[in-house]
């Protein structure tokens, strides 16, 4: 292990102390940036089945994909901890959650990540009990956009709250050290962060969360064809490159 790894303790620790900042990392060059960076917790998130594989949403990705990436990402040998993302029908059962987790595991991530609450009770316990640091996903489930059809805030209402809090009870027994609340309303998602001992880290889900996380490519502008509303770019490397790339095609085209 790196000198100076940051670990499930270091981040548990930062709980009403520290502002957790987190970034995606699909590849090597990006994990060593963000890492020279400071960026303490790297997610290899399901999110490149868009912005780096081309699918129309998440639900695409293999685990042999995520396995890929990973993998990528942890030969950069970051101080930060590598959180590898559970894909789409991959923890369907407690077996198969301990097998999929292991896999990430072996492919270099140091904790892994899955969507939903109480209904993965159980397979939340099984991986813990297996050996495996967990983080929870909360509010609008990107892996369920087939079922929902759209993507929707949560905790809109005194059912939505409930069920968020319930959600929020079950990882929290179940031994998650941190949780994603996605596109959850700003007020309930600060009650969450106020009234749990796991670290929260938002996104879209107001400022009040212990931590913040975003997809990589929204916050550098490197995929300029959908930016969320939630998401402040700040800079614009996809019209950097592009621009780069037709100045140079113009000076071969020209020679002479």
């Amino acid at each position: 292990m790196r000198e100076g790894k940051i670990t499930v303790d270091v981040i548990r620790g930062m709980k009403g102390r520290q502002r957790l900042a987190t970034l995606t990392a699909y590849d090597y060059p990006m994990a060593k940036l963000l890492d020279e960076a400071g960026i303490p917790l790297l997610l290899v998130g399901d999110s490149l089945g868009m912005v780096v594989l081309g699918y129309p949403d998440t639900t695409h990705v293999t685990v042999a994909e995520i396995e890929h990436h990973i993998s990528a990402v942890a030969r950069a040998n970051p101080k930060a901890l590598i959180i590898g993302d559970m894909p789409y029908q991959s923890y369907e059962t407690p077996e198969m959650a301990v097998a999929t987790a292991r896999r990430l595991i072996a492919a270099g991530a140091d904790v892994v990540k899955a969507e939903g609450g109480r209904e993965i009770e159980s397979q939340v316990k099984a991986i813990i009990a297996d050996g495996i640091q967990f983080v929870g996903h909360l509010g609008m489930l990107p892996q369920h956009i087939l079922e929902e059809g759209k993507y929707s805030i949560k905790g809109k209402d005194d059912a939505g709250r409930a069920k968020l809090f319930d959600d929020a009870t079950a990882l929290q027994e179940a031994g998650a050290f941190a949780v994603v609340l996605e596109l959850v309303t700003p007020l309930v998602a600060k009650e969450l962060t106020e009234q749990f001992p796991f670290m929260t880290i938002g996104i879209g889900s107001g400022m009040d969360c212990d931590g913040q996380v975003l997809v990589t490519p929204d916050l550098v502008g490197m995929f300029p064809w959908f930016t969320p509303r939630f998401v402040k770019q700040k800079r614009q490397c996809g019209t950097d490159i592009r621009s780069a790339v037709e100045e140079w095609k113009a000076e071969v085209e020209h020679v002479g």
